[in-house]
């Protein structure tokens, strides 16, 4: 797919594309949320905002597919926040009370985890699958070489890498 370059069109070109295509991309993005508008019209705002921070536009007549793709990017986003987000409470709720943390407490370390996910999401899969294996399922380095039949060496490497880039995403 061609992109235009935006220049000084920058603000015409994304202003075209919001007037043009908004409205059927909110009504896209709600069926695809169950109905859910507020999450809608969110999505929509977001994905305006990601095409004009990247400066790349499509070429006429391509404007929804390319706002789509966008989209779906920010779907899947969404979707995985609220997983970590229900995942997160439910080891919360597992807590005893006194050890409980604020909800300031509660909303930093959600943001960390977005980071990490997001982070490992980058990552080739082995290396996510690696760290994933080894720290959510407790398996042995042996055993993940052996499900993942890679050598215990390339499990050791990997782990290194992912939790390299966990750690960069804790300090952000």
């Amino acid at each position: 797919m061609a992109y235009s370059t935006p220049g000084n069109a920058l603000g015409n070109e994304a202003a075209n594309l919001y007037r043009d295509h908004a409205v059927w991309l909110f009504g896209w993005l709600r069926r695809r949320l169950g109905g859910n508008n507020t999450d809608a019209a969110d999505l929509v705002q977001d994905t305006y905002v990601r095409l004009m921070d990247s400066g790349r536009y499509p070429p006429i007549g391509e404007g929804r597919a390319f706002l789509a793709q966008i989209a779906k990017g920010l779907v899947l986003d969404l979707q995985r926040r609220r997983r970590l987000e229900f995942a997160y409470l439910e080891a919360l709720a597992s807590q005893p009370q006194a050890e409980f943390p604020s909800a300031e407490q509660q909303h930093q370390v959600l943001e960390v985890l977005i980071r990490i996910d997001r982070m490992l999401d980058q990552l080739p899969a082995k290396v996510s699958q690696t760290f994933l294996l080894s720290r959510f399922e407790g398996l042995t380095y042996h055993q993940i070489a052996d499900r993942l039949e890679i050598s215990y060496g390339s499990v050791r490497k990997y782990m290194l890498r992912a939790t390299q880039v966990c750690l960069l995403a804790m300090d952000e």
